[in-house]
């Protein structure tokens, strides 16, 4: 992939605000931004800067100031890119924005597209692609949890996680394949007993990674809760309360919620997907219905389910409708609501079977009760910084393809099978865990991952 050209992009968020950046990156980087700067120092110039300098002065247009700015100058390899950079610093306005980006096309440079600063710090070695796709994660982070997966694995904690298992590879490919080339002396170079601890070894932790994107895809999606039960239980107020915002729709007229309505959340640093659903009753109303089918789906796709009534409802509906949820494997929490106007206690028939919580969504009175129950059964317990946690489906893919090529070499160890055979299992393994770092990769890969990133980045 050719990255000759000198790129340039806003840096910061798209519209108007205090201070804007520009970036560039590519070999004429330096020397384009010094045909349109004068410094307040006439005499100095960015094209004898040092690297990691700063120089104040404007941006020129025929002799005529744009604008004040700081220029950032950063040579290579020293840069985010590994190539010459500069950041130009300039007041926020959108017509200073345009007006600077266009001078540096007409300069030489040319609008990076998206991801390609990125793009450019992957193909000249400094990260890895799954480091990479960790800058856009860190981007997109919405809560603490998904902010410090995103920063482990920015930081190399994955990667090396991955180097080390392949390492350890390596030194024992070479022995089997050094067997290959004396296969008619029948020696043996690579200890079978050997092997097999450290295939052991390395099918445990891809397994433990492989099983962590159950956690990680939560923590980056969101935890899906859905609030379900009969019409005119509070199920639309709750949703609100949680929110804290008018969400959904609030009537005392049954059945005004027809269609699942859902907001995200963050309660304690981890994402919270809530979900409020129609209520479930018999119905003529084919919209209705509609909208109860809807919210049999988001209980099978729910992983907490708060199941809502009001304490002088149906004892025996009401525990049908909580078993079935229970048999579909769903974290279920059974929700008491308007006890601010209907102080009937809980009926014994639920004590003994069900968590139970007492709210009113409508005053707040005991949400703090059930955020803390949410947060119990979202097992997500705190998140070291240290943990590798697998949130990118590319990743987990490549992970269970792996996981796949351990189990045959395992089988073939078992088997006692032929060096060669072990060999071509092994370099699997190896080619695998590779793609995810970018150590194997193609040009599609590399378009597909980039053009999710946003411009300037």
């Amino acid at each position: 992939m050719s990255n000759t050209e000198t790129i340039c992009a806003l840096s910061t968020a798209q519209g108007q605000g205090a201070i804007a950046i520009i970036r560039l990156s590519g070999e004429k980087s330096i020397e384009i931004a010094d045909r349109i700067f004068r410094a307040k120092k006439k005499s100095k110039k960015i094209i004898s800067q040092k690297s990691f300098t700063l120089l104040f002065g404007q941006i020129i247009e025929n002799n005529n100031p744009i604008d004040d700015v700081l220029v950032s100058v950063f040579r290579s390899p020293h840069s985010f890119t590994g190539e010459n950079s500069v950041e130009i610093s300039c007041h926020g306005s959108i017509i200073i924005q345009q007006k600077i980006l266009q001078l540096l096309v007409r300069s030489g440079a040319k609008i990076a597209k998206p991801g390609e600063f990125t793009q450019r710090a992957f193909l000249n070695g400094k990260m890895d692609l799954s480091q990479a796709e960790a800058v856009a994660d860190l981007i997109a982070a919405r809560s603490e949890a998904s902010h410090k997966v995103a920063l482990h694995q920015m930081r190399g904690g994955f990667s090396g996680d991955l180097q080390n298992l392949r390492k350890q590879l390596l030194t024992f490919i070479s022995m089997v394949e050094l067997e290959l080339d004396f296969s008619e002396e029948d020696v043996e170079f690579a200890d079978r007993k050997q092997l097999s601890v450290l295939i052991e070894i390395i099918d445990k932790d891809i397994k433990k990674l492989n099983e962590s994107f159950r956690l990680g895809n939560v923590i980056k999606n969101g935890i899906p809760v859905a609030i379900v039960g009969e019409p005119n239980v509070g199920k639309s107020t709750l949703l609100n309360t949680l929110l804290n915002e008018e969400k959904a729709l609030v009537s005392h007229i049954a059945g005004t919620t027809r269609d699942a309505i859902e907001d995200l959340i963050s309660i304690s640093g981890v994402l919270f997907r809530i979900i409020d659903t129609a209520g479930i009753r018999q119905s003529n109303d084919f919209v209705e219905n509609l909208g109860i089918e809807r919210t049999m789906q988001k209980i099978d796709s729910a992983q907490i389910v708060i199941l809502l009534t009001v304490p002088d409802a149906n004892g025996m509906e009401f525990i049908i409708m909580a078993n079935e949820i229970l048999k579909k494997n769903k974290k279920l929490i059974v929700v008491f609501n308007k006890m601010d106007i209907k102080k009937t206690l809980v009926p014994d028939i639920f004590a003994s079977d069900f968590k139970t919580v007492n709210i009113s969504a409508k005053t707040g009175e005991n949400i703090e009760e059930l955020i803390q129950e949410i947060l119990i059964l979202s097992e997500i317990d705190s998140i070291n910084e240290n943990d590798t946690i697998i949130t990118n489906l590319r990743h987990f893919e490549a992970l269970s393809l792996a996981q796949k090529a351990t189990e045959r070499v395992k089988l073939g160890l078992q088997n006692n099978i032929s060096g060669d055979f072990l060999a071509q299992d092994i370099r699997e393994i190896m080619h695998y865990l590779g793609e995810i770092t970018g150590e194997i990769t193609t040009d599609e890969i590399l378009g597909n991952i980039f053009k999710n990133f946003c411009i300037g980045k």
